[in-house]
């Protein structure tokens, strides 16, 4: 299986695996991907999930070996087409990349996560990286397009000034840099990605998920708004969150629980 899915308590680590490819992504494990994904986010029990590559490598973009073998044929991509209109969308190339998720998942990434791999890591709510993993739009080299989100995210996530940087020049960026940028949020030893991504996954169930999952709903949903509606959208979105677990929530700090800090009583 390309694709394999562990449980600890209310994290879900999905762990792509085809260490022969480099975890290049074919349509068969873009499906499995699409549905882990899906599954995880339809399960009560499970709060926060890790998306992992085995073998030293996060996910070195579409199997171009794949894609190359298609010529003269159909295209690879013609089931990904997204439709006119407000329907559904489609999985994207590379799975999961047109979900909208209720809950966060977090990037383990160690070695490349480059073209389309990259979009997938840019798809994830956090970024936890090994100091010498890296990114980049290799994809540049061979006139693939970024069709799975890369021209959409990394601009929003960076800034576009280098996002163009990114994008136009296609060259390496080191785990360092992406710290630097904003590109990841974390930088952990070799090997360590996964442990460490897992860790703050355990971290955030810890928290009363509906107020956890309301803030980072209000995060995505200001993007495309105005400042002005961005403020109406948070407060139509948090304020039945406070009325059912808000209040609850600051009886129990009245009673003593989580003061100073404390992140275990709560």
């Amino acid at each position: 299986m390309s694709v394999q899915i562990e449980r600890n308590g209310a994290v879900t680590t999905v762990i792509l695996n085809r260490s022969e490819a480099r975890n290049a992504v074919d349509p068969e494990t873009a499906r499995a991907l699409y549905d882990a994904f899906k599954a995880f986010d339809a399960d009560p029990s499970q709060h926060a999930a890790v998306f992992w590559g085995a073998g030293g490598a996060f996910c070195a973009g579409f199997d171009l070996k794949y894609a190359g073998s298609l010529t003269g044929e159909k295209s690879p991509l013609a089931a990904n087409n997204i439709p006119e209109g407000d329907g559904a969308f489609p999985p994207g190339p590379m799975g999961p990349t047109r979900l909208e998720l209720s809950k966060p998942v977090i990037a383990a990434v160690s070695g490349p996560a480059v073209a389309g791999g990259m979009e997938l890591a840019l798809w994830c709510d956090l970024r936890v990286m090994e100091e010498d993993a890296y990114m980049g739009v290799y994809c540049r080299r061979w006139g693939v397009p970024l069709i799975d989100g890369g021209t959409v995210r990394l601009p929003r996530i960076v800034g576009r000034g280098r996002a163009l940087d990114l994008i136009l020049t296609g060259r390496k960026i080191e785990a360092r840099e992406c710290l630097d940028i904003g590109l990841c949020e974390r930088v952990v030893p070799r090997g360590q990605s996964r442990a460490a991504a897992e860790a703050l996954a355990h971290e955030l169930t810890k928290f009363p998920q509906e107020c956890l999952r309301a803030d980072r709903r209000s995060v995505w949903l200001q993007e495309d708004l105005s400042e002005r509606e961005a403020l109406r959208a948070e407060w139509k979105n948090s304020v039945p969150v406070f009325e059912r677990e808000g209040a609850a929530g600051a009886a129990r700090f009245a009673s003593g629980k989580g003061r100073h800090g404390d992140r275990e009583d709560i």
